[in-house]
């Protein structure tokens, strides 16, 4: 999973970058001080790999990961060359979902790139600038295949989906708007990678003294939840600086400053747990003495196809899967135990895999 972080300059995005991949992307109070977009890759916090190691003596243990991408500041006119450019809108073009962080607290001492505090503002004046982004891939695509169309019915079908898209774009709606069930106009969009076709999660930034309660007496944080709620989107609440704070403990330290705070878990189990819901993913797993793994997948997903995350020649030569809840299998203490129980099934080709089963796939190639 790629998740790429957007917003203006000096909303906390890069202090959020640092403290959740500690990759040390420069911050500073200015626009613009992340001048490359910064890359950093973090474990999915996922405690039933500690027990399945420990069951089985494992000699590695290997969690599923997520890529973060940090954007510069994006402006108004960013789109057209304004402040870094639309470099940085090619990179985000590159990830499965944009973690916009719009901020959500007054402070006098940081300046805000348009002179005061409006949540809904700023996002609306990144929206426009990835709209106007997608209008120029559009209109790209108009004058490629419109020359063609009107010998080639294919290319004149994808034209004509085009012009819809663009319509949508000029009436400052996103392309994400546009609804279709055919395979052909499904395969075109997914090559396109359209900015405003992605998911959204709106990262609330809020002072320390919010955080306790989740936002739930911030104003701002109320004006994106309703915002969110609206298109369908992801929202969490996080203090950038209070998990920057976070980022430097040890585990012991964290879980005990986390008590303190009146929290239940980091920003990064949050917005992890926000990326999965809103991309549909689920994790499945495997295990024995050489090695516990976390396999991430799309929901719904078959048996064969989760095979196939393995190795293709899984995927290839499946006969079926020996499955078991992992809440079976650790009650149970074994795979031989719960086998006794009967708690592990034998699945075919239709079987669809769910969160935490514990997987051994038998094939033949």
């Amino acid at each position: 999973m790629k998740l790429g972080i957007v917003g203006l300059p000096n909303v906390g995005k890069s202090t959020l970058f640092n403290s959740l991949t500690k990759a040390g992307a420069e911050s500073a109070n200015y626009p613009f001080c992340t001048i490359d977009p910064n890359v950093g890759v973090v474990t999915v916090p996922d405690a039933r790999l500690g027990v399945l190691t420990e069951m089985y003596q494992s000699k590695r243990t290997i969690p599923a990961v997520v890529e973060f991408v940090d954007i510069a500041g994006l402006v108004k006119g960013a789109s057209q060359g304004e402040g870094l450019g639309n470099q940085f809108l090619s990179h985000i073009r590159e990830t499965d979902a944009i973690v916009h962080v719009v901020r959500c607290f007054d402070d006098a001492n940081i300046i805000h790139v348009d002179g005061s505090v409006d949540p809904i503002r700023d996002i609306e004046t990144i929206n426009l600038e990835l709209i106007f982004a997608d209008m120029e891939t559009v209109e790209r695509r108009i004058a490629k295949v419109g020359r063609a169309a009107s010998f080639d019915k294919a290319q004149a079908k994808e034209c004509e989906m085009l012009k819809k898209i663009k319509e949508l774009l000029e009436n400052g709606k996103k392309a994400c708007e546009f609804e279709t069930d055919d395979e052909d106009e499904i395969g075109w969009l997914r090559g396109y990678s359209l900015l405003t076709r992605k998911p959204v999660i709106y990262a609330a930034n809020v002072s320390d003294d919010d955080i306790a309660d989740d936002g739930a007496n911030n104003e701002y944080v109320a004006k994106v939840r309703e915002f969110a709620k609206e298109e369908g989107s992801e929202v969490f609440v996080i203090s950038a600086r209070l998990e920057e704070e976070i980022s430097e403990l040890e585990e012991d330290e964290r879980k005990e400053f986390l008590t303190e705070m009146g929290l239940e878990e980091a920003g990064l189990e949050k917005l992890i747990r926000a990326s999965y819901h809103l991309l549909g993913l689920i994790s499945f797993l495997t295990t024995g003495p050489d090695e516990t793994r976390a396999w991430t997948i799309t929901r719904g997903m078959k048996a064969p196809q989760a095979a196939g995350k393995i190795h293709t020649d899984f995927e290839r030569g499946f006969i079926r899967a020996e499955v078991v809840a992992y809440d079976d299998l650790v009650s149970c203490g074994g795979m031989l135990q719960a086998k006794e129980k009967g708690l592990v099934r034998s699945e075919g080709k239709e079987y669809v895999v769910k969160d935490g089963d514990v997987i051994l796939f038998r094939f033949n190639v």
